[in-house]
């Protein structure tokens, strides 16, 4: 029999999902890329701002229909924090109390809009979060959530309006509405998942690229199926990139992954900034820089067709990090001469990098 607390916490996730609109989708409008054209399908436009948002949501049904969570049941979370922003959101929408296990490096901002939610921060360094997050589920009764596990099963990847459907419905006027390329960066691998069964399922020719940032295993994985690779530092790239290989990436769904160096992540933010008028978080630098690269191949082999990728989250949560010229500077080195390459390619279309 159904509990009447877990029928009425899904009607509210329910009622939440059908009071926001979809995403949007922006054409970068730019003369060298007519052929190629690049859109970016905004998900920094979910209610709390980021592409975990929907990540966030299957969760939350994914346990509830599970019995996993109940009324009351304390919700743990690890996350570098867009996931748990978006958790802490649906945690108080139900009314349950929700504790985010995050790295001591997180942008303070996201600190911030998790409190903001009623969520709680338990800061760690990187590697702690899992076995933390795990510590304090078993000791507070509670549920942990456990992105880096359930993402890739917790979406429904054949429709009902994720991401993949999402992106083909709002294509279906465009030149080219089946894109030749989907661009995606991997954080737990949910999201690429997803659209990778998703094409499969409904035979479609779009390849999936996945990129993937420095200090993470999952380039290496996708080339040697080696699951326990692992890197001694984490991404400096917030949101993707993992250290170790997590149970939701599935490397048999991607076509091919490309690095992306973390002063091209930053610099094409930079970079973006001046053509949309607006700030990204660096992990869309990851995936438009991916992006330009496979038009730059495209047109080299005489290929027409659209790309497709996503702005992941806004750049106003990094004020203090990638819109730091100091910050940059330390961590992530000089993206200086990337930016210029950028500039020239906007101004001649001429690909240099």
């Amino acid at each position: 029999m159904q509990d009447p607390w877990v029928y009425e916490a899904i009607r509210k996730i329910e009622a939440d999902f059908q009071r926001s609109a979809d995403t949007h989708l922006i054409k970068l409008d730019l003369p060298w890329l007519e052929h190629t054209p690049l859109y970016l399908k905004d998900e920094s436009t979910h209610p709390t701002g980021s592409l975990k948002h929907r990540l966030a949501r299957s969760l939350f049904l994914y346990g509830l229909c599970n019995g996993w969570i109940r009324e009351g049941t304390p919700i743990i979370e690890s996350s570098s924090g867009s996931t748990a922003i978006s958790e802490a959101y649906f945690a108080r929408l139900l009314g349950l109390p929700f504790i985010a296990v995050i790295p001591e490096t997180t942008a303070s901002r996201k600190i911030r809009q998790i409190e903001f939610y009623g969520g709680k921060c338990h800061l760690v360094s990187g590697p702690k979060i899992y076995e933390e997050s795990h510590r304090l589920a078993a000791e507070l009764k509670g549920h942990y959530m456990d992105q880096f596990t359930f993402a890739e099963r917790a979406t429904d990847w054949r429709g009902n309006n994720n991401i993949a459907e999402s992106i083909f419905r709002q294509m279906e006027q465009e030149e080219f509405p089946i894109p030749a390329c989907i661009v995606m960066s991997a954080g737990t691998g949910g999201t690429s998942a997803t659209i990778g069964r998703y094409l499969r399922y409904q035979r479609l020719s779009t390849q999936l690229t996945v990129v993937d940032p420095n200090n993470s295993v999952f380039k290496g994985y996708f080339e040697t199926g080696d699951s326990s690779l692992t890197s001694a530092k984490g991404s400096c790239i917030e949101g993707i990139g993992r250290p170790r290989v997590e149970p939701s990436f599935i490397r048999t769904v991607i076509d091919e992954m490309r690095h992306v160096p973390d002063v091209a992540s930053i610099a094409t933010i930079r970079w973006l900034e001046k053509i949309l008028g607006r700030r990204c978080g660096a992990s869309t630098g990851t995936n438009v820089f991916g992006a330009l690269e496979v038009a730059h191949r495209m047109q080299q082999q005489g290929l027409k067709g659209s790309i497709v990728t996503l702005i992941c989250d806004s750049g106003e949560r990094y004020p203090d990090t990638y819109y730091d010229d100091v910050w940059v500077q330390q961590h992530i080195g000089d993206i200086a001469p990337v930016l210029t390459r950028l500039d020239e390619f906007e101004q001649t279309g001429e690909w240099r990098l």
